[in-house]
């Protein structure tokens, strides 16, 4: 299963959102979830954002959703958008190594 989810945060809740992903990507990191496949960008318009993820199996989604630091993403996730979140599943009709094995949490 593939989705792309984007949504658009409040201008003063950029610094927020990104440090609260990059806890996700910490946890991810310690926690090496198998069959997982996830990236997060911020789009050029600075306060846009986009989450694209690939699950190989429903135990891989669950690794996810169940981490205390993805909990604590979207338990305010409501409050810090301008556009809440819009989930679209993905039909892949090709890719070329699109998600790498090493986690990069940006700089």
């Amino acid at each position: 299963m593939k989705r792309l989810v984007r949504y658009k945060v409040k201008a003063d809740q950029v610094a927020e959102n990104e440090r609260l992903i990059r806890e996700v990507y910490a946890e991810l990191a310690w926690e090496k979830p198998r069959g997982l496949h996830y990236a997060t960008f911020r789009l050029d318009d600075g306060v846009s954002f986009v989450h694209v993820v690939s699950y190989d199996s429903d135990a891989a989604s669950q690794a996810l959703t169940s981490l205390p630091a993805f909990k604590a993403f979207t338990a305010g996730i409501r409050q810090r958008c301008d556009e809440l979140p819009v989930t679209v599943e993905l039909a892949e009709i090709g890719s070329y190594e699109f998600f790498g094995t090493r986690i990069a949490t940006g700089a």
